[in-house]
């Protein structure tokens, strides 16, 4: 469904929460009227982290979606938490299911959804768990295809963290990245709006997923964003949407035979950069050997505290002359450390060294 023509970005939009009948229909006008989309979308059931928050409508929602996607004409899509939930949606007939990133988390909770929909061929999303654990994800669509159905989809949503200063669920684009080469045959959609939290910056996440080469964007849109019952601070009008992705840069995923050509020689460029790093980090460790030996010699610790303190800075001070951010800086400066220590250990402390790689 997701892939279907490969047209791109396949649209999916809706309120975050269904709240009256008026609503949704008015919310489905305003979408046929500004945007082309593929499919609406409305929280039925909400998982909210607090007691007393706008927990959604329940069952009598899914009549208005249903209703809306018809005057429409487009399927629709809700967020389902459980079998009881899989089961109401698909008799009222909702088009496509979705499972919440608090669902992904927990693997008893997707057991029991894809047993209930065992036997069917409804379309089923699945959004990252609120965890950064790929490994759970996958998991996920693991259960999924045993049970049957096969027409799954992905959504990125972005990963909890504590006060982040611009993120509302941080992407750590790696992991849908990984998620991609790990079930290259599963559709990758981006949910910009719970990534971010704001609207002011779904624009510029959005074209992210698109230059990341995602299939398609869930984003929430509403007749009156500002009023809405729940995560008001994230929608958009659907004119407002209709602007958005206008403003997209849409980028080709197929090469030209000229272009082909020209990407081949940087790559090939860069290749050979590649080899050059590694074999200077293979010299890097063989100095860590030594230095591991020293510290054997003289009864030294493997990590001295104030001088790794002292090289981290260093660097850190100069992650702009390198043209590099300082988080890139720090992360591979710590990968180094911990492959030196590596190496420290297997000189200093020979056995211990042996018998962990044989459990590992």
């Amino acid at each position: 469904m997701i892939r279907e023509g490969n047209r791109r970005p396949v649209l999916i939009a809706g309120p975050c929460s269904a709240e009256t009948e008026e609503q949704v229909m008015q919310t489905a006008q305003e979408l046929k009227q500004f945007c082309k989309i593929d499919m609406l979308r409305a929280g039925i059931w909400k998982p909210r982290t607090r007691p007393d928050s706008f927990e959604g409508v329940g069952e009598v929602g899914l009549e208005w979606l249903v209703n809306a996607g018809k005057f429409m004409g487009v399927p629709t899509t809700t967020e389902v938490a459980n079998a009881k939930h899989a089961e109401q949606a698909l008799k009222a007939g909702v088009d496509v299911l979705w499972i919440g990133a608090r669902t992904t988390v927990n693997p008893f909770a997707v057991q029991e959804i894809a047993d209930a929909l065992n036997g069917t061929k409804v379309p089923v999303m699945i959004k990252n768990p609120v965890n950064p654990d790929l490994e759970l994800w996958i998991g996920a669509f693991e259960r999924f295809e045993k049970a049957g159905l096969n027409e799954l989809s992905a959504i990125h949503r972005g990963f909890s963290v504590y006060k982040h200063p611009k993120y509302r669920n941080v992407p750590n684009w790696e992991i849908p990245i990984a998620f991609r080469e790990r079930m290259p045959h599963i559709p990758l959609i981006c949910d910009p709006s719970h990534i971010t939290g704001k609207r002011a910056l779904l624009q510029e996440v959005s074209q992210k997923a698109m230059d990341l080469n995602f299939d398609g964007l869930m984003i929430e849109s509403h007749r009156d964003p500002d009023a809405a019952w729940s995560d008001a601070a994230q929608q958009l009008t659907p004119e407002n949407l209709s602007k958005l992705i206008e403003n997209l840069v849409l980028r080709s995923r197929e090469l030209s035979d000229s272009a082909q050509e020209g990407l081949t020689t940087l790559r090939e460029k860069i290749s050979i950069l590649d080899d050059r790093l590694f074999e200077i980090l293979t010299t890097r460790m063989q100095m860590s050997e030594e230095v591991g030996s020293f510290k054997q010699r003289h009864n030294i610790t493997i990590l001295q505290e104030e001088h790794w303190r002292k090289v981290i800075m260093s660097r850190l001070e100069k992650a702009a002359d390198y043209g590099l951010t300082e988080k890139f800086v720090r992360s591979v400066m710590d990968a180094i450390h911990q492959e030196s220590i590596r190496h420290q250990i297997r000189v200093m402390n020979p056995s211990l060294q042996q018998n962990h790689e044989k459990k590992s």
